[in-house]
């Protein structure tokens, strides 16, 4: 499938998530004109990707999409991200980030984060690897995972997270999904480490 369907087809089922309007995000990826846009998404709707009203998928539409969810707290952005997230977009057309919320944030780094969950949110969306970002649920990562319904599941080289609780979890919202850990090039490199060794000037204490 041509790159510039596949931008479309992104694009609607990241508008059926976050809400906004798909053919604004369509334009903006693909930097197409409005009559080439309508012309492709007519494509799609005869091919049966796309329904008739325009802007959500079908089923085969949906099924075309490989999906991909990555997550974590974000706090810190820094080479190793970059790495591991370019890494999970190869995995598939769409990369889903889902960054975690303060109070969890707090429980896994035993101190509150530098910035906010929504200026988390809003840093990670705007990395260009990165289709969409969203807030974590409490307690409940499947919720989130639920939502996106990923067809792989990127776990970075650190997260403590086990492969069998992944695809456990999937199961009991019977979703199939494939859990990848990914490598880090440069696994010297972590939030933790440069905060141990600029936290004082980072946190100003």
């Amino acid at each position: 499938m041509e790159i510039n369907k596949k931008v479309i087809l992104s694009a609607m089922y990241v508008s059926q998530i976050n809400g906004k309007s798909a053919f604004e995000i369509i334009k903006k990826k693909s930097l197409l004109s409005d009559d080439v846009i309508n012309s492709k998404i007519d494509e799609l709707i005869k091919n049966q990707l796309v329904n008739e009203d325009r802007t959500t998928l079908t089923e085969i539409g949906r099924d075309s999409l490989h999906v991909v969810l990555s997550g974590g707290v974000f706090d810190i952005i820094h080479p190793g991200h970059i790495s591991t997230l370019n890494a999970a977009k190869a995995l598939g057309d769409v990369l889903v980030v889902v960054v975690a919320t303060d109070n969890t944030s707090e429980k896994m780094k035993k101190r509150k984060p530098l910035h906010t969950q929504e200026q988390r949110q809003e840093l990670v969306n705007s990395l260009s690897m990165v289709d969409l970002c969203l807030v974590g649920q409490e307690a409940d990562i499947f919720k989130t995972v639920n939502r996106v319904r990923p067809q792989i599941i990127a776990l970075g080289y650190d997260q403590v997270h086990q492969e069998k609780f992944i695809t456990d979890g999937c199961k009991r919202i019977n979703l199939n999904a494939k859990v990848a850990r990914l490598q880090s090039p440069t696994p010297e490199i972590s939030s933790s480490k440069i905060e141990k060794e600029y936290g004082k000037d980072i946190h100003g204490i």
